[in-house]
């Protein structure tokens, strides 16, 4: 799931200055999860739009708008989308990418995409993943220290440590003890065999089957 976060309304209104006629897209997938652009948050931003004197033609939110399928059988024949100067998007930047795919608009994000989250319950997610596309964590009990570690260390722990606790952040758990305590009790052993190599930063900006 992509996390996102509301950008603040004026950087948004500040991309519209030249923009009268307004359409909205919501995200019915991970920004709803997000509390950032369900139902209820694209039509609070439509009101938000109109208060600060735009015209809104209309607001779709999409079941997932980074499939160009959906947001090209949702926007690409509407009228409300021909008639508008903008189309303002509560997702994140795939979802932008794959609309921007299927209509000729202006396109206004409304949220920053911060990171590839694990959800614990809506609303709250946490990053367990960077998407580095060299997965280590086969040897690390299921837990990325690429992404968890403050020094994303692929081989650790470094000698910072104390009590369990990263010398970075006092209040976080050195990754590394956590992977050590998870793969004692999974597999019977503590810290990884071997070395792990240098992280491959090669890997494809497109897949196609």
């Amino acid at each position: 799931m992509i996390v996102t976060k509301p950008k603040l309304i004026s950087e948004v209104i500040d991309n519209l200055v030249n923009s009268k006629k307004v359409f909205v897209v919501g995200c019915a997938a991970c920004a709803t999860k997000c509390l950032s652009g369900g139902e209820k948050e694209t039509a609070a931003f439509v009101e938000e739009l109109k208060k600060r004197g735009k015209e809104v033609t209309g607001s779709a939110v999409l079941d997932t708008p980074c499939d160009m399928r959906i947001a090209k059988r949702d926007l690409s024949k509407s009228d409300a989308v021909a008639k508008s100067d903008a189309v303002v998007v509560l997702a994140c930047g795939a979802g932008i990418g794959a609309i921007e795919k299927v209509i000729d608009k202006k396109l206004v994000p409304a949220l920053n995409p911060v990171f590839v989250g694990t959800m614990e319950r809506i609303g709250v997610s946490y990053e367990y993943c960077c998407v580095c596309g060299d997965c280590i964590i086969g040897t690390t009990g299921g837990i990325c220290p690429v992404t968890r570690c403050a020094k994303s260390l692929r081989n650790g722990p470094c000698g910072g440590a104390v009590n369990g606790k990263c010398e970075v952040d006092p209040d976080c758990d050195c990754v590394w003890a956590l992977i050590y305590e998870k793969s004692k009790k999974t597999e019977g052993r503590g810290l990884p065999r071997g070395i792990a190599g240098p992280r491959s930063y090669n890997k494809p900006r497109s897949i196609e089957k």
